[in-house]
């Protein structure tokens, strides 16, 4: 969850110059639950020599913390993660609560955004009864917990990930929650790992923003026969934040001959300055002689 520091500028006063204090971010991220949290922070450059002065304001603010990292670089490499740099604490290692269930992860470690909550919930609560999901770059598998939280008689989850430090965690959130009967964890590339689920999926999630087009064509093979509902995330610019992940869907849905309706467009949160994350849910479903020409909208 976020939290606003308009108490930890006040804390400040007097510590950092006041020509500083509105340098201080106006928000953070806390990982974790009563029994122990960490705080995930960015910090101006200028207020670098301040940054113990900062971290003790937020111990004061909230008991729970053990770790406080800041967050030094944007994410990179295979498994697309943050360079964070410890500024307080040993451990790392936390069990987040949010909505009733649990996800253990340790945030220097593996990518998980507590800010994503209400996404999750948004994606739970529009999920039917029997239904066959497929959940690609899954990480810790959060969205799967919250889906069985939600839609308990969902049938099955396949959760893919190839990150063996967040498929660990994976497994052990699954366990923490009781859903071995629900979710099947699957260490491996999507690549490799999707054609097994061909003609399998009533929907699919493809959480990971940066990139994920690539595996549209891949996806869309995944859907049955019958079509179904995938859950696109993609970087939208400002004043045109869903333009590039519509032609983008359009594209491959017809290089690879499947129709499309667009159901919903959600902008979920800021990722740089003037960019978001946003997330575009479209129902596709493969073409053949007797629909080859149709045009049609289908809602939720």
């Amino acid at each position: 969850m976020l939290k606003n520091n308009k108490s930890l500028k006040t804390l400040l006063y007097g510590k950092i110059p006041p020509e500083l204090l509105g340098l201080i971010p106006s928000s953070y991220e806390i990982i974790g639950s009563r029994g122990g949290a960490v705080i995930v922070i960015q910090i101006p450059e200028k207020l670098k020599e301040y940054e113990n002065e900062i971290v003790q304001g937020l111990l004061v603010l909230h008991k729970n913390v053990k770790a406080v990292i800041k967050k030094v670089s944007e994410r990179k490499g295979e498994y697309r993660l943050f360079d964070y740099h410890l500024l307080y604490g040993n451990s790392t290692e936390v069990i987040h609560k949010e909505y009733g269930y649990f996800i253990k992860v340790d945030p220097l470690r593996v990518y998980f955004s507590a800010k994503d909550a209400s996404d999750r919930i948004d994606i739970a609560k529009s999920v039917n009864p029997n239904e066959e999901i497929l959940y690609m770059f899954a990480g810790v598998a959060p969205y799967a917990v919250a889906i069985c939280k939600y839609q308990p008689n969902v049938k099955k989850i396949i959760a893919i990930e190839k990150n063996e430090v967040a498929y660990k965690y994976m497994l052990e959130t699954i366990k923490i929650n009781k859903l071995e009967d629900k979710i099947t964890p699957v260490l491996g590339d999507v690549k490799d790992v999707c054609p097994r689920y061909y003609d399998f999926a009533d929907r699919i999630l493809m959480t990971l923003p940066l990139g994920s087009f690539e595996y549209l064509p891949l996806a869309l093979k995944c859907l049955k026969e019958s079509g179904g509902l995938i859950h696109f995330y993609h970087i939208g610019k400002e004043g045109m934040l869903y333009n590039e992940a519509i032609e983008l869907i359009s594209k491959y849905c017809k290089e690879n001959k499947f129709y499309f309706s667009i159901l919903k467009t959600k902008k979920i949160n800021e990722y740089a300055p003037y960019k978001y994350k946003v997330r575009v849910d479209f129902y596709a479903k493969k073409l053949d002689s007797h629909n080859e020409h149709k045009n049609f909208s289908i809602s939720l």
